[in-house]
């Protein structure tokens, strides 16, 4: 071993001799500042170190209170409501807790987008959405690679990128960056495919191995891009379905009740919403999320590798692979059945079989009762098979489709492929770069030009490899974008007469009239903000789903209540008294005439109680205060005591304790009985405690005495009742009644008050009628006497005659 010493080089030496001056030049000026600068610096110093210690055990009080607050949050799952009304949810992530904030879809926002939804440009033949066949919108739009898809994609883009800068847009920069790098790492491992393969030919051992080494590298970077790209697709598939489940829940569930009226009173997507809006909106999320993938990289691919074949291989090969892109894609274009349409109709009909299902699952007692099990599984194996045979049929077509598929893209272009790389050794004239090397000056051995060409043949058979994938799977994505069509439709169509129901836009045909009493032909008005109950000539009519007229029940109807004064609506059933709490509640149009209500629903408002009570998931706290939440029954100063009063009042006092207490979670529609549910509807009217209140015979399954209890309890809170009922022993409890189907014909009514003098006479003749019976009563006694002997008596029968039988011995004895 030498013993000299390195010298550092140039730079270090530059590097550490600035770094010494700048020491001695701060060391002078802090020599030249006087006591008292040090002393004040000392001060600030120790000033801003407390200072940070104090905010940042500030910040870490005010962490733990926040994620104790959340915690108490979480578990009364309860949401908060923002300054700008957006809606804070706090959900578990990790060990602790997260907030979400929801912001709600503008109104205007909605004004923006019901163009493109209701009035679409005409080339893309979709004006006929607006007048929906029952049932079968999806049929009008006809799925399919065409200007009516490329509108429908496009409108709803604009709903999942709303803007440049939202996290949709982020996404789909990062995927784009990760499809880039995956193609830039092809193009190497093609170009280092080719070295390892020479090197190996050669005999090179050391630069074979370190080749090796490279390829590792390589493929450790490239995994990790390829599972950051399908990471990327699955969050960005996320991203897509909540932008559209909000957008369709803001849309669905608000104050114009459109859940109610989009399968009540509009035929578009019949009463399948919840598969539109489930299985539909999944496949369409995941459906969009690949297509970048599945064209954008490569689409890169063929231009890239494109670019390096034609430097490789000349202008013919570049030629020819066009030609070839074009003849594939036109032969199976014309090929290609309508994936489209038949997924399309797939949807729908696997939307049928679902409700079938669902309908037995809700409807099962009453099967159960009328043993209607036969019946039911004859609808549901019908069903089924419709569905089967018509999947059955597509999954013959896609046969047929893969096998000409598959040998075009796979055999055929490898073929191809293999014509297009030998063109530098056969054709060097027109071989590009790879047949100048062949026409050069020749090379010093032979098998120099031979580990050359072999070089070359690996890297352009990669390229080619890569190439005929890119052509591929753009092929491919010809029967992927067919099946996005359908779900595009179908999504398109959903939210088309979301929009419509929204904005009531049912209009008839161009130079049509509207049917009389259809949805085309609503001219009454609903006035909300009066206080007390009003209806002005409004004739009482079933509404039909669009475009079918609705059926009359009633022609006009003209009433007026207002505090303190209870109506009852009584007449024969099918004669309209639940249409008018239906037209009080908005749930049907006001075709002619005025309806006139409070304005609020629930506290200081009004408040309907049907006759089958709706029981929500939750606890046995949400049963009563529903629709608040228990962060709303907390704001209201409202408490468990409160509650336990309530249910009291309603005697179901004992719920709390043979539940397992306020908190307990069950299947509540399962667990109590008619008469409870009914009764906890009482205690939600009790705890909301509105001024006016539509009872729909919600006392049909409790008895008299309980019923009279829950009547007097609510009169005694102020609550103005309407109630809809056929029970005579309800008059004692209003001070007015309605009744329906009165006159020869049963179309009219009567509105009186009780107790008039004609009401009072016929009071009487019933009172003398029942007199009249109760003088009769002694005489029946005896007759029943009388009947009771004659069965107590025993014949045995001798000959012609017969005889009474003896009574037993005990008998003789006790008498």
């Amino acid at each position: 071993m030498s013993g000299r010493v390195v010298a550092p080089s140039p730079a270090i030496e530059n590097t550490l001799h600035a770094f010494q001056e700048y020491l001695q030049a701060t060391k002078a000026r802090l020599r030249k500042t006087s006591k008292a600068a040090r002393l004040a610096a000392t001060l600030l110093l120790i000033f801003s170190l407390a200072a940070t210690g104090a905010g940042f055990r500030r910040w870490l009080r005010k962490r733990a209170l926040e994620k104790a607050h959340n915690q108490k949050l979480l578990r009364r799952n309860s949401g908060l409501r923002g300054k700008d009304g957006a809606r804070i949810l706090v959900v578990p992530y990790r060990n602790s807790t997260a907030k979400i904030e929801i912001h709600e879809t503008k109104s205007t926002t909605f004004d923006a987008h019901r163009r493109l939804f209701l009035a679409p440009p005409k080339s893309t033949g979709l004006e006929g959405l607006q007048t929906p066949i029952l049932g079968r919108a999806e049929a009008q739009s006809k799925p399919g690679l065409n200007l009516a898809f490329l509108h429908q994609y496009l409108s709803l883009m604009s709903i999942m990128i709303p803007r440049w800068n939202s996290k949709e847009c982020g996404l789909l920069i990062s995927q784009s960056v990760f499809l880039a790098l995956r193609t830039w790492l092809s193009l190497v491992v093609a170009r280092l495919d080719g070295e390892i393969v020479r090197d190996l030919v050669a005999g090179h051992g050391r630069a074979f191995l370190w080749g090796i080494v490279k390829w590792c590298g390589i493929g450790g970077f490239a995994s990790y891009t390829n599972a950051a790209i399908k990471y990327l697709q699955s969050k960005l598939s996320i991203a897509f379905r909540t932008r559209l489940t909000r957008y369709i829940h803001d849309l669905y569930m608000n104050d114009n009740l459109n859940y109610y009226k989009l399968s009540n009173l509009d035929g578009g997507i019949g009463q399948g919403a919840d598969q539109y809006i489930t299985q539909d909106l999944t496949l369409f999320c995941d459906s969009a999320a690949s297509l970048y993938s599945s064209i954008g990289k490569p689409f890169v691919d063929l231009c890239v590798f494109n670019y390096q074949l034609f430097h490789s291989l000349g202008p013919i090969a570049l030629t020819g692979l066009f030609t070839n892109y074009f003849l594939t894609a036109t032969l199976l274009r014309r090929l290609s059945p309508p994936f489209g349409k038949l997924k399309a109709v797939e949807g729908r009909r696997e939307g049928d079989f679902r409700s079938l299902h669902s309908r037995l699952i809700v409807n099962a007692e009453e099967v159960a009762f009328y043993g209607g099990a036969d019946i039911e599984r004859v609808f549901l194996d019908r069903s089924f098979k419709d569905l089967r045979t018509w999947m059955e049929g597509i999954y013959r077509l896609k046969i047929r489709y893969n096998m000409l598929e598959d040998f075009i893209l796979k055999y055929s272009w490898s073929a191809f492929g293999y014509l297009i790389s030998s063109l530098p050794v056969f054709l060097p004239a027109w071989g590009g770069l790879g047949g100048a090397s062949e026409l050069g000056p020749p090379l010093e051995a032979h098998q120099g030009r031979e580990r050359s060409r072999m070089k070359d043949f690996i890297t352009n058979k990669r390229l080619m490899l890569s190439l005929a994938d890119a052509g591929g799977r753009i092929m491919y994505s010809i029967k992927d974008l067919s099946e996005l069509a359908g779900y595009t439709s179908r999504i398109y169509t959903l939210l088309s007469t979301l929009h419509r129901v929204h904005a009531s836009a049912y209009n008839p045909p161009r130079g049509t009239h509207p049917d009389l009493f259809s949805l085309s032909d609503i001219q009454g008005t609903s006035h909300k903000g009066y206080d007390g109950i009003r209806l002005e000539d409004v004739p009482l009519v079933a509404p039909a789903p669009f475009p079918r007229p609705g059926s009359e029940l009633l022609d006009t109807l003209s009433f007026a209540v207002h505090a303190g004064e209870h109506l009852l609506i009584t007449g024969p059933n099918g004669i309209g008294k639940s249409a008018i709490s239906r037209l009080v509640a908005g749930l049907w149009p006001v075709y002619r005439g005025l309806v006139s209500r409070p304005r609020n629903v629930g506290a200081d408002g009004i408040m309907f109680l049907p006759q089958r009570p709706y029981l929500s998931t939750g606890t046995l706290r949400d049963q009563v205060t529903y629709p608040h939440s228990e962060l709303s029954m907390r704001e209201a100063r409202r408490s468990e005591r409160d509650l336990k009063t309530i249910l009291e009042d309603v005697r179901l006092g004992y719920l709390p304790d043979r539940e397992g207490g306020w908190d307990a979670r069950k299947e509540w529609k399962n667990v109590l009985s008619g008469g409870e549910k009914q009764r906890v509807g009482f205690a939600r009217l009790f705890y909301h405690e509105p001024r006016y209140a539509f009872l729909d015979e919600a006392t049909s399954a409790v008895s008299q005495d309980v019923e009279g209890w829950l009547y007097e309890r609510a009169k005694a809170r102020g609550i103005t009742l309407l109630t809809v009922s056929t029970r005579a022993s309800l008059k004692r409890f209003h001070s007015y009644v309605l009744e329906l189907g009165t006159g020869e014909e049963g179309f009219g009514w009567g509105f009186e008050r009780i107790g008039t003098e004609r009401e009072r006479v016929a009071v009487l003749e019933e009172v003398k009628e029942l007199k009249e019976r109760l003088a009769m009563v002694e005489g029946w006694k005896r007759r029943l006497g009388e009947v009771e002997g004659e069965l107590g008596r025993v014949w045995v029968r001798k000959g012609e005659g017969g005889e009474e039988l003896a009574a037993p011995e005990y008998v003789e004895g006790e008498s």
